[in-house]
């Protein structure tokens, strides 16, 4: 059901990027518009030792050139990229936070695994030195909530604010749960993630999924849809976005990218159980509250995990909404890795982009496997966009899905 006219809509007034292939929003359009990738060696420490050495890591980006020194001390990598981000998406929207009441804003973030490299440290210090050299922001550096903490701190905002923890979908439940507080009163929301885990902590942690490409090739080892599918190459970064009431927005004259129309949230069932996986109920909740069918629906940003299983019960599920071939389908993520939290509102902000420019970035690097009959993006498309489908799951089966729609 739509909501009713009654009801604010959430509307999407700015957006701020920390990519692999690009920092800051207008340089990560102009590399997913021309198909330039970020992903690489990984350089912020010695991967040779490791199964999997690629990443895509977000280049020339040196926090003391952002943020005030005080901060050096107590924020992870993770957690400098979110401020940046925020900072960013804060004066894309011409929003500047002291003009608006403190309890009239709030934050919503999500975190896959919350500041690692700021961990393992302290951690290291703990084991070589000893306690008292453990820092005492060990205490909250670490911590999932801390992007939306540091951030709300930062800009002065102490309304309604949290964390989500979804792993690889929890994006989007972030911006569902940002639209969420908007629904009941506030006037504004910062929301989306920014996320990394590159430092051998993370890495091993990831390496222990058994879902890490292990090529060595930045042009193969990440092919989603394609027969030789073997597993994801990881990124950091995201997007954080401004979400605020329509009115509110309007009053102030902000330009608008569109607004969260739809979205839809499922968990699979046990392994076993003889019921199938719960992406495509996702899919059809977030399009049933957007009040669309699926013939609405301009274009598909896909989870594109690289798994031949979960590509598989992607592409079904893209086959039961729209049909083969039904619907244009597309993974910039193949340009900069999976971002763990941070890749689906990525997502969300190339398709208000994309409806923006009225054009759909490529999958690059994909031959795809026509036994999943999509309609995949590979070459760079001018298409009119004004709905678009953005998919994620996370690991332990979590399904997300939002309609991204232009007014």
């Amino acid at each position: 059901m739509s909501p009713s006219t009654s009801t604010p809509r959430a509307v999407v007034t700015g957006i701020g990027v920390t990519a692999p292939n690009g920092l800051g929003t207008e340089a990560y359009w102009a590399a997913a518009r021309s198909g330039k990738s970020g992903i690489g060696r990984i350089t912020r420490f010695d991967p040779s030792r490791y199964p999997a050495r690629l990443a895509g890591e977000v280049p020339g980006f040196t926090a003391s050139d952002h943020l005030p020194s005080r901060l050096m001390a107590q924020t992870d990598h993770m957690t400098r990229l979110a401020l940046v981000a925020a900072d960013w998406a804060l004066a894309d929207a011409g929003v500047i936070p002291d003009e608006l009441p403190a309890y009239s804003m709030g934050v919503v973030t999500a975190s896959s695994s919350g500041g690692f490299e700021f961990g393992q440290g302290e951690l290291q210090k703990l084991w070589s030195e000893g306690s008292q050299y453990v820092s005492a922001y060990q205490s909250f550096a670490w911590f999932y909530a801390v992007n939306s903490g540091q951030i709300s701190i930062r800009n002065g905002m102490k309304g309604p604010s949290g964390v989500v923890v979804s792993d690889q979908a929890g994006g989007l439940d972030a911006l569902a749960q940002a639209r969420r507080q908007i629904r009941k009163g506030t006037r504004l929301v910062v929301s989306g993630s920014v996320d990394a885990s590159i430092c051998p902590w993370g890495w091993v942690a990831q390496l222990a999924g058994g879902r890490l490409a292990t090529g060595d090739d930045p042009g193969s080892a990440y092919v989603p849809f394609d027969a030789s599918a073997a597993g994801h190459v990881p990124g950091e970064g995201g997007a954080i976005l401004i979400m605020e009431d329509e009115a509110a927005a309007a009053e102030r004259g902000a330009t608008v990218y569109g607004h969260i129309a739809g979205y839809g949230s499922t968990f699979d069932p046990a392994p076993g159980s003889g019921r199938p996986p719960g992406l495509l109920r996702a899919a059809e909740l977030a399009l049933a509250e957007a009040g669309l069918t699926a013939a609405d629906i301009d274009v598909v940003f896909a989870d594109a995990a690289a798994d031949p299983e979960l590509d598989r019960v992607e592409a079904e599920a893209l086959k039961a909404l729209f049909g083969p071939h039904g619907v244009p389908v597309t993974a910039p993520k193949t340009m900069t890795g999976r971002l763990y939290s941070g890749a689906a509102p990525l997502d969300v902000a190339t398709a208000f982009l994309a409806m923006r420019d009225g054009l759909v970035p490529a999958t690059v690097n994909v031959d795809p496997d026509p036994a999943h009959e999509l309609d995949l993006v590979t070459e760079a498309r001018a298409l009119p966009v004004r709905n678009a489908l953005v998919l994620a799951r996370g690991h332990g089966g979590f399904n997300s899905a939002v309609v991204a729609a232009a007014l």
